[in-house]
């Protein structure tokens, strides 16, 4: 058996992979990374991707420049043009992102879940104040990034962007394991909550649909382009802003500074498409919800 498969069996224990990626400093750790992660050294660069290569299926085929100035640099890398299709149906909210999906289906009232047997509540997502009538009952899919995934994510139908809200908390991993044993770990992890309003005809047209990026252990950062702004925990800002930005389908948005999760919650009359379930890889831009009001 090599090293490496070895390694791997040894993180598969649930017990030690929870220890170690949720029982060291959380904080210190990801400030830590945010800074290692941006040496421009050529020796540190190359070495630290050559570990994220060993320990992860990192594939650099796809990204649309071979040479990085930093992991940082490799972490955030853009696809080369042509390089995902975005499906084009007008009744269809496509992916933001490369993802696997999570825990996905009906929003019971306000009631969602992170993994079998753990719900939590939009109020506890977004808080008591926020307007949730939009996704009573609506559709929620949790969309999961691991790292050696593509980590920019994109408007999953036209669009426009009226409000986001920014959230400081915690970095807990998000993998499976932590997700099955840290009770409403996503309400108390790092996020913000982009409010969008749909652009279509019809009576999709106006439905309001949130996209809620939530940042991880190593990953707490979170960038959009439409907003003047790096979201992470030293953040000391605004923590609602007012926004007007509009977005094509496909169009970038933002992305993570290393990765996590995305949420999107959707209101009644959209379900998932066909053949879509729980540890599905989607890919950015593929049909993700379908419109059937």
């Amino acid at each position: 058996m090599t090293l490496k498969k070895q390694i791997h069996n040894l993180l598969a224990n649930e017990d030690l992979n929870f220890l170690l990626t949720n029982r060291l400093p959380r904080r210190w750790l990801t400030q830590f990374m945010g800074r290692f992660s941006k040496i421009e050294n050529p020796l540190v660069r190359s070495a630290s991707i050559g570990i994220w290569k060993f320990f992860s299926d990192l594939d650099l085929s796809e990204a649309k420049k071979q040479h990085f100035k930093s992991m940082h640099d490799c972490f955030t890398r853009e696809l080369k043009d042509g390089a995902r299709t975005i499906d084009t149906d007008a009744n269809v909210m496509s992916s933001p992102v490369d993802g696997i999906i999570g825990a996905c289906g009906p929003i019971a009232g306000t009631q969602v879940f992170q993994a079998k047997g753990f719900p939590y509540t939009l109020e506890d997502l977004l808080g008591t104040e926020e307007d949730l009538s939009a996704w009573r009952n609506g559709t929620f899919v949790t969309l999961r990034l691991t790292s050696s995934m593509y980590h920019r994510f994109h408007a999953p139908y036209n669009c426009t962007v009226d409000k986001v809200r920014y959230f400081s908390g915690d970095t807990w991993n998000v993998n499976p394991i932590a997700l099955k044993r840290v009770e409403k770990l996503f309400c108390k992890n790092e996020r913000a909550f982009i409010s969008t309003r749909l652009n279509g005809t019809g009576s999709i047209n106006g439905q309001r649909v949130a996209l809620v990026p939530v940042a991880a252990i190593l990953v707490a950062s979170i960038r959009l382009h439409f907003l003047d702004v790096l979201l992470h925990m030293g953040y000391k800002g605004a923590k609602t802003m007012a926004c007007n930005a509009s977005f094509g389908k496909g169009q970038e948005m933002g992305w993570f500074q290393h990765g996590s999760t995305v949420i999107v919650l959707a209101p009644a009359g959209f379900a998932l498409c066909e053949g879509l379930e729980q540890g599905t890889h989607v890919r950015m831009g593929q049909a993700l919800l379908r419109w059937s009001h």
